[in-house]
């Protein structure tokens, strides 16, 4: 990629706090506000913005202003450059784990949240107090567009499968149990393949990016699942089966926390589903930044914990 040096030289990185501001806030007087800016200061940038893009950026609606069509495209673009750019002026060239404040972010689910999440932030808090860690749950949306979400997050926990073409770090492999109701008398010690046909099921992020492999692998062995309930969330699962004829599935990592809300019990599967390998994926540019080193040492070790059922339930 080129850079185009000359046209960079001639920017305000000024003109982008206030684009984010902008479009945030949809208002000069709001946007002006959360700067701790004079509301003639950010017209002046508004100015200067409309000129350079040559939209209005905010257009008047009646007694409001309602951002332009080019201004909502603009909304992810800007919000991932200011992150960038607050990442390279904050880097330093001596960096020690224990003096630091820096903030990792993380994209996750909550299964990967309450494994390895939790004892990450643990390793972190003993062994650098000041730093701080961001969890936040993806959707599809941002699993589908994990390359662009990665340019401005530090990482994503998430299994094999939906994400690719990005270095990753290989952290714990999974098996799958499935979860019914302690008093469904339908299912036995353990599930069969009628029972998958027959009962509803509540399953998790089935989207074309987003979808659990024994799920999917349930369907490849010829049964069409009825699904009731469609969540993006793991540790709902039992709150959705209980006192029903349902069925879900559950990691085993994640099992002994599900079971804690009653109700619920978890039997085998009535096939050899194929494990999941979660993984720790980011952005190539983070590849050298030695504090991310660090943080993926982190995750390596707790996936260690893991691996070795030492993990805190």
């Amino acid at each position: 990629m080129v850079t185009d040096h000359a046209t960079l030289s001639r920017l305000d990185l000024n003109l982008l706090v206030a684009l984010d501001a902008l479009l945030t806030e949809r208002s000069v007087t709001r946007a002006a506000e959360s700067l701790h800016l004079s509301q003639p200061a950010l017209s002046a940038s508004l100015s200067r913005l409309r000129t350079h893009f040559n939209d209005q950026i905010l257009a008047r609606r009646g007694n409001t202003y309602e951002l332009t069509p080019f201004a909502i495209r603009l909304t992810d673009h800007t919000s991932t450059a200011l992150e960038a750019a607050r990442r390279v002026f904050e880097s330093q060239a001596s960096w020690s784990p224990s003096e630091s404040a820096r903030e990792f972010s993380i994209y996750g689910s909550d299964y990967g949240f309450v494994t390895v999440g939790t004892i990450v932030s643990q390793l972190a808090a003993e062994r650098a107090p000041g730093v701080r860690f961001r969890f936040m749950l993806h959707n599809p949306g941002i699993v589908e567009d994990a390359a662009t979400r990665l340019r401005s997050a530090d990482a994503m926990v998430i299994p094999h499968g939906p994400v690719s073409d990005l270095p990753y770090l290989d952290l714990w492999q999974d098996d799958w149990l499935a979860v019914v109701a302690d008093d469904n008398d339908a299912v036995g010690d353990e599930l069969t393949m009628q029972n998958l046909a027959d009962m509803p099921w509540v399953l998790t992020f089935q989207s074309r990016s987003a979808f659990t492999s024994a799920a999917r692998q349930i369907q490849q062995l010829g049964v069409e699942p009825h699904i009731e309930v469609v969540l993006e969330s793991f540790l709902s699962v039992g709150h959705f089966i209980s006192g029903t004829r349902r069925v879900g599935l559950v990691q085993s990592a994640l099992a002994p926390h599900l079971l804690r809300i009653g109700g619920i019990r978890v039997v085998p599967l009535p096939f050899v589903a194929t494990p999941i390998v979660s993984a720790l994926w980011w952005h190539p540019s983070h590849n050298r930044d030695p504090e991310h080193e660090w943080m993926r040492g982190l995750f390596a070790e707790a996936g260690r914990v893991i691996a070795a059922g030492h993990a805190p339930h």
